[in-house]
């Protein structure tokens, strides 16, 4: 019986770290050219999938009215607040990694394929956006 209590016990403590090993969350985006925090992102998965909004923009030069004025899609003139910037992405059989998703970057209005790989134990996020077959790679951290 205390065996059986004591594994219940651990095993219910690993639950918080388990969670961690998720794109789910708050992450502070970092451009990787000038090492700046750029927005924070809230990612939220449903039904599988994944779904990021900028949930504050952290550029020191941007309006509070701010919009995606470059997006082409059905993001054009929403405010840069709640814009909608990662879309699916699906976590792949036996990884830590989500793939088959897209992101938006709001400053040119061009989406990319993208994959999401947390690191160093879920305190940072990989963020990989593709076009054809070159990459660009972002380092999220996690807001705690």
């Amino acid at each position: 019986m205390k065996n059986a209590l004591l594994a219940i016990a651990l095993a219910a403590a690993a639950l918080p770290s388990w969670a961690q090993m998720s794109p789910v969350g708050t992450w502070r985006s970092i451009d990787d050219k000038s090492g700046e925090a750029k927005a924070e992102i809230r990612i939220t998965e449903s039904g599988g999938a994944l779904t990021g909004r900028i949930e504050k923009s952290l550029k020191k030069d941007t309006q509070p009215d701010a919009a995606c004025q470059e997006c082409t899609d059905d993001r054009k003139g929403q405010p840069i607040a709640g814009l909608e910037i990662i879309r699916g992405g699906r976590k792949a059989e036996g990884k830590d990694v989500w793939e088959g998703g897209r992101i938006l970057d709001p400053e040119n209005g061009k989406e990319y394929r993208a994959s999401f790989t947390p690191i160093d134990g879920g305190a940072k996020l990989e963020v990989r956006g593709y076009l054809g077959p070159f990459w660009r790679t972002q380092t999220w951290q996690r807001v705690q």
